[in-house]
């Protein structure tokens, strides 16, 4: 198999279908767009959610709190807790972990998460550190919100702009060959795209208002979450392609290895539905609170298309992120 994420063919009849035993406090299972567990507390449920920084060299250490307390905050909920599992190759330094935990502390105090674990090793299993984090939060039971929640008719949301991860990771770990190809201050733009990473307050502030679903784009980028949210929901979508927020250094350097910035980790993008008649408190919160708020699409009964430059074209499932054709 490729580099990346297991295909969905293969979670569906190899993964997934080995996850067999089953506990009545598990309301929320593994499947397709839905990142995290939820296990049932009686008035609240705990919500988890657990992932690996595999494609970015930079930055692991605040990736590694922000991504996995996305998908945490993807159901609406203020992620409390991360546990960290640091595997670090031989020849690995005090200074090099001092380092990468300095980032993670100041990521989690950013988002008010507090780390509470985990596990760190030195070991020759990696040629590189990685870092695997496991979140938690919790939520009353009746507010949760769930990727599966979106509603034939419901209006389709993007905040901020695609690849914003992506980028932002090529930038900083090609850094040296883009400098003959882009200005440098294009470069440095896109570099500090990662401060934008967390989605903590739109998803709170998303669920507050009462979205219907919500998910978190990572890899496989904006179309990709797009489609995992129809999937898992069971309805069909029409995506507005021309109305995507890419940033223009994003375009600069996907042209630059030729990829598309629509199917890059776009990680600090959250896709979201809502009814029409909440569309406008939607967007007048998240204007009072200068967050990029973008209509992509409409929900639908059936079909899964993208609209762009007058054409109507399938919405295909999640292929290896663009990321891996350019960092392996």
């Amino acid at each position: 198999m490729e580099i990346g994420k297991v295909p969905i063919e293969v979670l569906k009849e190899i993964i997934f279908s080995n996850i067999k035993h089953r506990r009545s406090e598990v309301l929320v299972r593994p499947g397709i767009g839905e990142d995290c567990a939820v296990i049932d507390f009686g008035e609240y449920v705990c919500v988890m959610s657990t992932d690996p920084i595999t494609g970015a060299i930079k930055d692991i250490g605040s990736l590694a709190v922000h991504i996995s307390c996305n998908d945490i905050a993807s159901g609406g909920v203020e992620p409390l807790g991360v546990m960290l599992t640091a595997m670090a190759p031989p020849g690995t330094t005090k200074e090099d972990l001092d380092y990468v935990m300095a980032e993670a502390n100041k990521a989690a105090a950013s988002i008010n998460v507090e780390i509470i674990g985990g596990h760190t090793e030195i070991t020759n299993s990696v040629n590189r550190m990685i870092i695997s984090a496991t979140a938690m939060g919790k939520q009353l039971k009746d507010k949760l919100i769930l990727t599966r929640g979106a509603k034939i008719e419901d209006a389709v949301f993007m905040t901020k702009h695609a690849g914003l991860e992506g980028a932002s990771i090529i930038a900083k770990d090609l850094e040296k060959q883009l400098k003959d190809k882009i200005d440098y201050d294009t470069i440095k733009t896109a570099q500090d795209f990662v401060k934008d990473i967390s989605v903590v307050r739109e998803g709170i502030l998303a669920g507050n208002i009462g979205v219907n679903s919500m998910h978190d784009a990572t890899e496989g980028g904006i179309l990709g979450a797009l489609w995992e949210l129809a999937e898992a929901s069971g309805v069909g979508m029409e995506v507005y392609g021309d109305n995507i927020n890419i940033r223009q250094e994003t375009v600069e350097i996907c042209r630059v290895f030729s990829i598309n910035p629509m199917k890059l980790i776009s990680s600090g993008v959250m896709v979201m539905t809502i009814s029409e008649d909440k569309k406008d408190l939607l967007i007048d919160a998240f204007n009072k609170e200068d967050i990029e708020l973008t209509e992509v699409g409409r929900i639908t009964d059936k079909g899964r298309v993208i609209i762009k430059d007058g054409e109507r074209l399938e919405l295909l499932p999640p292929d290896v992120d663009e990321l891996y054709k350019v960092i392996n």
